[in-house]
């Protein structure tokens, strides 16, 4: 059994002396803004791996002089000091009891230079923004991690990250040209590879001298094959091979820190195809990779291995795949070069699969691309029980694949566990989430990951692999390098460590000095139990298993979306504001600890005072959270279980149907009051309404009335339309409208007379017993008319997405699934009952689907349906800002306007003649505030052109 040399996990500053107390006092003297509040070091306490250390501070760099500042005072209070990028680390780098420093907002890409085919950065710069800038002149960075759309450069030269172009382009470390760094030890220096091997520098020459010292050692234990990413990469201080940037490259920020990079970039203007091969199993597809490699060698730019069980899960949600050949594990293989074709040819040759298809729809090709970079969120919920990182991304020699994932297979078996294996076949790379038995209160419930992470280890030394293909070592196979290397080895760690970092503050814990692989697990932490007012169907109705969905892979930290997640976190950049960080703060309210409070904390409420609750996360997030449902179970356990006051607009806004059809009998009156200022500033005050915003018109009559809906009819018709609180009550208009275009094809509406609200506003603000009723009433009242054969038509897309989403949550009646299917959009009525399209070419249509549409319904007919009509279609990403009440409620006015300049109101200034589409009233509402623009729904536009 490996042991651990050096534990320095636990309580926060555990080599330091200084209290929090001098630690604030030197940061501030410093110049440096940092965050100690119990919020903030929550949100950094976990990346994206297992572990938890709650740091002593945040600091939150925005240049160079703030990283050096952070280190000088982390040396004179002997304070350990972690770099974080987006925190996306599967192994643990990016925590740490000490300082944590957020590079995120150090993020300039200084210069490109087009003619030497580099660029230089800032460390905080997102891998996916240098992508964007390097484009502009026909070039990319060549590494592209699955994480691209939100991990740094500088996390990426941490853990000499690959991705699945790697095998076409080299890892980080291949594409490294020079560092500006500040090593542990004080000194800055730049370390570049233009030197022809010689050291320069008191620090790189020291390491130099390791070499030189070591040469055979070197030469026959380090540098074995591409993904041999454990450990130090000791090869590049052979005089040979000398280049002190690249021996830095995955050192996980415990030698040095990177403040400045320069890295290569290559052209990006070369044919790309996608052949994906068919194999009966993933070990058959792991035993074809050799031929592959051996039949397009230099074109073969990606060779991914995909497990059939993954991309059921995509069907599942809802979300199209593309057709894909026969068998259940998959080899995407991408070529690039003037040769594409020819190579195509012969990798179908050589491949032996059971069928393959060559993808020719570049939008086909990227979805299946998007399969694969969701892989860990997809595959930590692709079994019964919730499955780990941990062992995650081990390598071999691509020649030993098929052997060694049968011996995986194996091992998974021998161990009670299950896991779904997918990953950079072509580099003999492997990742899998594995169902280690992990109770929440139970630390001996370990031991099962223990015993199974040695196992592994002990039989990957057969193969001569490597623990880490990508990741890094981290905390959690740190341990295990005494499996991997020889004493000597270890003995070299431990010499460079000294010479680099000679006090130890740089990511203690890491490589050198490893911490015990049990120690700071999060998934066995004592758990306080919360007995739910919502059902929470997909976590046994359990908030703590639900809340823990989230693993951190961040891809709500995007700063870029062309998905709905997260509108608050483009909004401010703040942790707090992610997905990611409310599942963090509701993580530490249930496990105890930093936030004692439990769900009654103030830090609960800042956390999710700016959600949305747009439901985003619930498609957009790999891992399947649902901030907007936790959201109000968490407000109900403290308004109504905790006995915590409410805010006057939840007894406004979170009960508007009720006032609207209090309100219809007098609603002509009431607009008018309505525009009095002093009285319309007064109901907005009552209401805690922002006095910036507008009160939507009452409708008169309504939509029931006007329809006549309260009469009797004897023959049923061809198409109900219910009429829902929003609909009936503010916008009939989209009513008339669907009645219109139906009728003028023959067909016979009526609108349902009984009143039946989705409760929708009531489940927002988290008043759940209330919306249970009412919800159950409006189950019960639609069940018969969606049981009759008649199509329902529901025209408000929340409210249509609340019932096929929430009301499940409510109700646990078999009716309750019934009205979930049998209420359709106006969109996907259409195209059921494949009723003629209106003429409207020419049109220009700027579209906003509603985030509930979007996420819970999907837009995808009614583009589709636009598009066969002939419009041209503008579909703007994002959320428009308004989101219910969040956007009308006092203290929200200015988010709410930021997320709307995000995504919609760009678009609306730059498509200024277009036709302005948005279903939703929420939508309609934000862009009559903030771009006084005319809207439609889809409903008006296809009745427009009768």
């Amino acid at each position: 059994m490996p042991v651990h040399a050096q534990q320095t996990s636990g309580t926060p500053d555990d080599s330091s002396t200084a209290s929090p107390a001098d630690l604030a006092a030197a940061l501030r003297a410093a110049g440096v803004e940092f965050d100690d509040s119990p919020l903030t070091r929550a949100l950094y306490s976990s990346d994206a791996s297992l572990y938890r250390v709650v740091p002593s501070t945040v600091v939150k760099a925005r240049s160079a002089d703030d990283v050096i500042a952070a280190h000088e005072v982390a040396r004179a209070l002997r304070m350990p000091v972690t770099m974080r990028g987006a925190g996306t680390s599967i192994a643990g780098n990016a925590v740490g009891s000490g300082i944590v420093v957020d590079t995120r907002r150090f993020n300039r890409v200084l210069a490109i230079d087009p003619d030497a085919r580099t660029a230089r950065v800032e460390p905080g710069v997102v891998h996916a923004d240098l992508q964007r800038e390097a484009a502009l002149y026909g070039l990319r960075f060549g590494p592209d991690p699955s994480s691209h759309s939100r991990c740094t450069v500088g996390g990426m030269i941490g853990n000499n990250a690959c991705g699945s172009r790697a095998l076409g382009y080299g890892r980080t470390v291949d594409n490294v040209e020079s560092l500006r760094v500040l090593y542990g030890n004080g000194e800055l220096a730049l370390e570049q590879g233009e030197q022809g091997g010689r050291a320069v520098g008191r620090t790189a020459t020291r390491l130099a001298a390791v070499g030189d010292a070591n040469l055979a050692h070197l030469r026959t234990e380090f540098g074995r094959f591409g993904r041999q990413v454990s450990g130090y990469g000791l090869e590049h201080l052979l005089p040979e091979r000398r280049r002190v940037e690249r021996f830095l490259v995955g050192s996980e920020g415990s030698l040095a820190t990177v403040l400045e990079a320069t890295v290569r970039l290559v052209d990006d203007r070369v044919e790309r195809r996608l052949l994906v091969l068919g194999y009966p199993t993933m070990a058959e597809a792991a035993d074809a990779v050799p031929a592959l490699l051996g039949a397009a060698p230099g074109r073969l730019v990606a060779c991914e291995g995909m497990d059939s069980r993954i991309v059921d899960l995509v069907r599942e949600k809802g979300s199209p795949v593309p057709e894909l050949p026969r068998g259940h594990g998959w080899l995407f293989a991408e070529v690039a070069g003037e040769d594409a074709t020819d190579a195509v040819r012969r990798l179908v040759a050589a491949g032996a699969a059971l069928d393959t298809r060559l993808v020719d729809d570049p939008r086909e090709a990227a979805a299946l691309w998007r399969i694969r970079e969701d892989g860990a969120g997809l595959a930590g919920r692709s079994l019964p029980t919730p499955a780990y990182g941990g062992w995650e991304d081990a390598a071999v020699p691509p020649e030993h694949l098929g052997a060694w994932l049968r011996d995986f297979e194996e091992l998974l078996r021998a161990h009670g566990l299950q896991g779904i294996p997918y990953g950079h076949f072509g580099d003999g790379c492997v990742h899998c989430r594995i169902d280690f038995p992990f109770r929440p209160g139970d630390p001996a419930s370990a031991g099962v990951f223990r015993d199974f992470m040695t196992a592994c280890a002990t039989r990957l030394r057969d193969y001569r692999g490597t623990l880490s293909g990508e990741h890094g070592d981290g905390r959690v196979r740190g341990e295990l390098l005494p499996l991997m290397y020889d004493e000597t080895s270890l003995a070299l760690f431990r010499q460079v460590k000294t010479v680099c970092d000679p006090d130890g503050i740089l990511n203690p814990g890491i490589i050198a000095e490893p911490v015990a692989i049990t120690d700071d697990l999060r998934p066995v932490r004592p758990r306080a139990p919360v007995t739910p007012g919502l059902r929470l169907v997909h976590d046994g109705g359990d908030l703590g298993a639900a809340v823990h969905r989230c693993t951190g892979v961040g891809k709500c930290v995007a700063p870029r979306t062309a998905g709905v997640m997260c509108p608050s976190y483009l909004a401010t950049s703040d942790e707090r504001d992610s997905t990611r960080g409310r599942a963090r703060v509701l993580q530490e309210t249930l496990d105890g600890g930093l936030l004692r409070g439990g769900l009654k904390d103030p830090a609960v409420a800042d956390a999710l005072d700016l959600c949305l609750a747009c439901k985003g996360c619930s498609s957009d997030c790999p891992s399947g959270v649902d901030m907007a449902t936790y959201k109000s179970e968490v407000l109900h356990q403290r308004h109504d279980v905790a006995g915590l006051r409410r805010p006057r607009s939840h007894l406004f806004l979170g009960q508007l149907p009720r006032w609207a059809r209090l309100t219809a009998p007098l609603a002509r009156p009431a607009n008018l009051l309505l525009r009095v200022g002093p009285l319309a500033a007064l109901a907005k005050w009552a209401a805690g309404i922002d006095h910036r915003r507008s009160v939507p018109r009452f409708a008169s009559p309504t939509l029931r009335k006007a329809t006549g809906a309260s009469h009797t009819h004897d023959a049923p018709p061809d198409v109900w339309i219910w009429a829902d609180s929003f609909t009936d009550h503010f916008f009939p208009n989209s009513g008339l409208a669907a009645i219109r275009f139906l009728e003028s094809h023959g067909l016979t509406v009526r609108v349902i007379r009984e009143d039946a609200c989705c409760g929708l506003t009531w489940i927002t603000t988290g008043q759940l017993d209330r919306a249970r009723d009412i919800v159950g009433r409006t189950v019960r009242t639609l069940t018969p008319y969606v049981r009759s054969g008649v199509p329902v038509l529901a025209l408000e897309p929340s409210c249509l997405a609340s019932l096929r989403s929430d009301a499940g949550e409510l109700c646990d009646a078999e009716e309750a699934d019934a009205v979930a299917s049998g209420l359709l959009s106006f969109a996907e009525l259409v195209e059921r009952l494949d009723l003629p399209l209106p003429d409207l070419t020419g049109v220009e249509v700027v579209a906003q689907p509603h985030c509930h549409h979007s996420a819970i319904i999907g837009w995808d007919t009614d583009q589709r349906l636009l598009e066969r009509a002939g419009a041209h279609v503008t579909k703007v990403a994002g959320c428009c800002g308004l989101a219910g009440n969040f956007g009308v409620e006092k203290g929200h006015y200015e988010v709410s306007v930021a997320v709307a300049e995000t995504h919609l109101l760009p678009a609306v200034r730059g498509h200024m003649d277009a036709v302005f589409l948005a279903d939703g009233m929420s939508c309609r509402v934000q862009l009559d505030d903030l771009a006084q623009v005319p809207t439609q729904h889809l409903a008006e536009l296809f009745a427009s052109r009768i």
